[in-house]
């Protein structure tokens, strides 16, 4: 199956951008959408942009691999500046030669197979790095979704710190409760609003590191400030059928490198073969001897010995790469099915928190809190229970907001692992 770059997009756009961070209602101008940050990561990231001079590098490669070997020219001079006879230059011979290495056994095209065949490698290679880009983009947006929901829960926990505090001051007042009880209220309030900011402070943090995916130092896209990510996160992904998932593995796009390592191998064990067939050296030129004034044609011709032996260990060693390779893929397929088996689980195990906690154990501590703080205000309960309950029920908010991003990050994952989207369920 061919892996290509509309493929990477047409996956991470459906899968993604569709799916749990689908549009809700009208878009709002800072609002970022999914699709609007692949779309800034697959042309501005800068370790996709990188792949552009090692392609133009390989090209030039593929360019050197055609050319055959230059021609040589040579001029040699004989039986000068010695003794008797040989004294001067009256003796001298001067020969001009050109020389033109013959190569045999297909070397040319073998040569050009295995630097084709590199470029086949680096584009698969483009290919596989394009969706692990668009994997970490995936997972910095749940981050940055997840940071949002946190902020709304801080603003939550300052709205009932405040209430409980003007509950205080009307309990301190009646003289039905003691100051000290109006102090750790308010102490509670200041805690909360410590919160928020720090919560204020981890969204900034998150925009800045999903604007580093395509090359931005401040949280801007195509020239303009972002706000907040849009996202329904807690729209919980099916974990899906396991044999099916595992089906789906063959198109992990690692194991597509594999193949195209496996066809540089090949070009390179081919390479190495011809080495065998050693190469033959021609040589034509015209001497000529100074002290009869004759002209005489030379010629030559060489080849070197033994070249089928030197060939081998050059032949082993390819042969030795290529088997590795296979082993590699097969060690990458044992480790990949058990990462499915063990990220299925785990899926499975988080959508059934997730959504046990906010069906059932969310309502029920809502309506606990409500009954608690109407008995507060009427003196049944003391500040303890009323803080008792608001922790509680903050508590399982906090554990929704993990459960439901630990979700759509196993989910992120397991597509990454198989190549292809999962469906997504309601809430």
């Amino acid at each position: 199956m061919k892996w290509t770059f509309a493929r990477a997009r047409h996956l991470c756009a459906l899968s993604i951008a569709l799916a749990w961070f689908s549009a809700q209602g009208a878009e709002v101008a800072d609002q970022l959408t999914m699709q609007s940050a692949i779309d800034a990561a697959l042309a501005g990231n800068p370790q996709l942009q990188s792949f552009a001079f090692r392609v133009k590098a390989q090209d030039a490669r593929i360019e050197q691999a055609r050319l055959r070997p230059a021609p040589e020219i040579s001029f040699e001079l004989e039986n000068f500046a010695g003794s008797g006879e040989m004294g001067g230059f009256d003796s001298v011979e001067a020969t001009l030669a050109l020389s033109q290495v013959i190569e045999l056994g297909d070397k040319r095209d073998a040569r050009v197979d295995a630097a084709q065949a590199g470029r086949g490698f680096l584009d698969t290679e483009q290919q596989v790095r394009q969706l692990d880009v668009l994997s970490e983009l995936a997972r910095r947006f749940i981050t940055l979704a997840a940071r949002q929901e946190q902020l709304k829960l801080a603003r939550t926990s300052v709205d009932l710190a405040q209430r409980t505090v003007l509950a205080s001051e009307r309990r301190v007042n009646a003289a039905k409760s003691p100051h000290a009880e109006l102090d750790r209220a308010r102490v509670a309030f200041d805690r909360a609003r410590l919160e928020e900011r720090r919560a204020l402070v981890e969204i900034e943090i998150a925009r800045k590191q999903l604007a580093a995916m395509w090359g931005e130092s401040a949280p801007i896209i195509g020239g303009r400030p972002f706000g907040e990510a849009r996202a329904d996160l807690f729209a919980m992904p099916a974990s899906g059928d396991f044999p099916s998932l595992l089906r789906r593995l063959e198109g992990n796009p690692d194991f597509l490198l594999f193949a195209s390592e496996a066809r540089l191998r090949d070009a390179e064990l081919r390479l190495a073969a011809t080495l065998r067939k050693p190469d033959l050296q021609l040589a034509a030129g015209v001497r000529r001897f100074e002290d009869t004034g004759d002209n005489a044609l030379v010629a030559s011709f060489s080849i070197p010995l033994y070249g089928a032996r030197r060939s081998q260990s050059y032949v082993a060693e390819a042969r030795a790469s290529r088997e590795l390779v296979d082993s590699e893929r097969r060690a990458a397929e044992i480790k990949a099915q058990a990462m499915l088996f063990e990220l299925h689980r785990e899926l499975d195990r988080t959508i059934y928190e997730a959504q046990t906690l906010k069906n059932e154990i969310l309502p029920r501590t809502e309506e606990a809190l409500k009954e608690v703080e109407y008995a507060y205000e009427r003196g049944r309960y003391g500040y303890l229970e009323l803080v008792d309950a608001q922790r509680e029920f903050l508590s399982v908010q906090e554990n929704l907001i993990e459960a439901s991003a630990n979700a759509h990050g196993l989910r992120a994952e397991i597509e990454r692992l198989i190549n292809a989207p999962l469906t997504i369920t309601t809430p």
